[in-house]
C-alpha cells in the first residue's frame, strides 16, 4: 500500500509540474542576447536582440529553482502576478575580467552574452543579475518582454547547421542536452571532428557519476566549419579565420582559450537539440576554459585531451571550482570570510550541506596532507576525505575535500566524492529526480 500511495504522489506531482510548464511557456527557447560592459568601479547590462528558436531543451520541472548559484541569475517574472516561473544561474568572462587589472583602469570593455529561457505565453520582466566574489548583487537590470513583439528574430527554423546524434537518451523529455561544436575544422575535417567527439564522450563517461547516469544525457556533434584549421594564437601574431573566432591569451595568459562571439556560437546551434555546450578546438597547444552554463572550450591534438575537457565540463556542467593553487601568484578570488557557492570548495564559513557529511568523525578539520600526494605510487585507497589546502588558487583558507581530484590535476583519474556528489545532485536535477 505504500508504495502505491508512494507512486501515486509521485504521478500527481509529475502532473502539477507539467501543468506549470504548460500554464507560462510553449514548446519553444527565448534567446536572450546581452551586452555586459564596464570596469571594476562600474558595470552595465543592455539589452542586445531577442529570438525565438523552435523547441525547448531546458529543465520542465523546478522552474524557479537553480542547483548552483553562479555569479549571475537570470530571473523570469510573470508580468501579471510577478510570480518568478523560470530561473537560471551563470558565471561570464565578464565577470572573471573584472578581477584582471586591466579592468580596475578608467577604460572600459563590454562582452557578449547569451542566455535560454523557455519561450513564454504571455508577457514577462526579465531580470538579470550579476554577483561579486562576496555573493553580493552588483548589477541588475529589469526589461519586458512581450512574446507578440514583432522584433524578435525567428532562427534555427531553416538552414540548421547539420549534426549527428553520438548518443540518445533513454527518455529525450526528461534528459540533458549536450552539443558538441566544431571550431577549427574545415569542411574536410568534419571525419575527423566526430571522432573527436566521440573520443571526448568516452572520456567524459568513463567517469562516475556520468557514466552510472549517462541513460539521462542526450549528445549531438554539431558541424560548424571553419574557413582555416586551428585556432588563433595572439602571443604569436596568428589570427586564423575559423566558426567562433577562439584564440590563446585570453586575459593575457598563454593558455587560456576561449571564444568572445557567443552569439556566433549560439547561432550555429540555432535548431539543434542542445543546452550544454562543448567546444572542440582543432589545435595542438594546451589549452581551454570552462565557465557555468556557458560553454566548455578544450583542445583536442594535445596528449592532455581527455583530462582536459572533462575537468572543463565540470566548470561549465556544474559550476564546480578549481581546487589548485598557483605558487607565486595569488589570485584573491574567494574571500576567506565568504563561504563559496561552488559546492567542492569550502571556506568553513559555512560548510553546511556540502561535503562535511563525508568527513569521518575522527578526521581533524582542516585536514593534514597525505604524505604520498602526488607521487606515483600513492595509495588512493588510503586518502581520506577531510578539508585540505590549498585550493580555489589560494594557498591558505579555502579548502578542496580530497587530496586529488579531475578538478585539481590532470594525473588523477576520477572526481572527489565532493564533487562526484555535487555532480550526481545537479544531474537528478535536471532530470526530474
Amino acid at each position: 500500500m505504500r508504495k502505491f500511495i508512494t507512486l501515486l504522489f509521485l504521478a500527481v506531482m509529475m502532473t502539477v509540474t507539467a501543468q506549470d510548464f504548460n500554464s507560462y511557456f510553449t514548446d519553444a527557447t527565448l534567446r536572450l542576447d546581452y551586452i555586459f560592459a564596464g570596469n571594476a568601479k562600474h558595470q552595465t547590462i543592455a539589452v542586445d536582440e531577442l529570438c525565438h528558436i523552435p523547441r525547448w531543451y531546458g529543465k520542465h520541472e523546478r522552474l524557479a529553482d537553480v542547483p548552483v548559484e553562479g555569479n549571475g541569475q537570470v530571473i523570469v517574472c510573470d508580468h501579471r502576478t510577478q510570480k518568478v516561473i523560470y530561473r537560471n544561474s551563470f558565471s561570464t568572462l565578464f565577470q572573471e575580467w573584472l578581477t584582471y587589472d586591466e579592468a580596475k583602469k578608467p577604460s572600459q570593455k563590454s562582452f557578449e552574452n547569451v542566455f535560454l529561457v523557455p519561450f513564454p505565453k504571455d508577457s514577462v520582466d526579465i531580470t538579470v543579475e550579476l554577483r561579486n566574489n562576496r555573493r553580493e548583487v552588483t548589477v541588475s537590470m529589469t526589461h519586458l518582454v512581450d512574446p507578440r513583439d514583432i522584433l524578435i528574430r525567428r532562427i534555427g527554423e531553416h538552414a540548421v547547421t547539420p549534426y549527428e546524434t553520438l548518443q540518445k537518451a533513454a527518455d529525450t523529455t526528461r534528459c540533458i542536452h549536450i552539443a558538441f561544436i566544431a571550431e577549427g575544422y574545415t569542411d574536410t575535417e568534419m571525419p575527423t571532428f566526430i571522432k573527436d567527439c566521440q573520443t571526448a564522450s568516452e572520456a567524459l563517461f568513463a567517469h562516475d557519476p556520468f557514466k552510472s547516469l549517462c541513460q539521462r544525457f542526450n549528445v549531438i556533434a554539431v558541424k560548424s566549419p571553419s574557413a582555416q584549421s586551428g585556432t588563433s594564437e595572439p602571443s604569436k601574431g596568428i589570427w586564423k579565420n575559423t566558426a567562433l573566432h577562439s584564440h590563446f591569451d585570453t586575459f593575457y595568459s598563454d593558455r587560456y582559450l576561449t571564444t568572445l562571439h557567443l552569439k556566433k556560437l549560439h547561432d550555429w546551434l540555432a535548431g539543434t537539440p542542445y543546452e550544454h555546450i562543448i567546444v572542440l578546438v582543432n589545435t595542438e597547444k594546451y589549452g581551454g576554459g570552462g565557465i557555468l552554463n556557458s560553454y566548455n572550450l578544450s583542445m583536442v591534438r594535445n596528449p592532455y585531451f581527455k583530462p582536459v575537457v572533462v575537468h572543463e565540463f565540470g566548470h561549465s556542467f556544474a559550476g564546480l571550482g578549481d581546487e589548485y593553487a598557483y605558487d607565486k601568484e595569488q589570485i584573491n578570488m574567494y574571500p576567506t570570510d565568504v563561504e563559496p557557492w561552488e559546492s567542492n570548495l569550502t571556506t568553513l564559513v559555512d560548510f553546511h550541506g556540502k561535503w562535511e557529511n563525508l568527513i569521518n568523525k575522527k578526521t581533524p578539520v582542516p585536514t593534514p596532507q597525505p604524505a604520498d600526494l602526488d607521487k606515483p605510487n600513492a595509495r588512493h585507497d588510503k586518502w581520506r576525505v577531510g578539508a585540505y589546502e590549498p585550493a580555489g588558487y589560494s594557498q591558505h583558507g579555502v579548502y578542496r575535500a580530497f587530496p586529488d581530484c579531475r578538478m585539481r590535476t590532470n594525473m588523477h583519474p576520477e572526481f572527489c566524492p565532493a564533487c562526484n556528489l555535487g555532480l550526481t545532485k545537479l544531474i537528478k536535477f535536471y532530470t526530474g529526480e
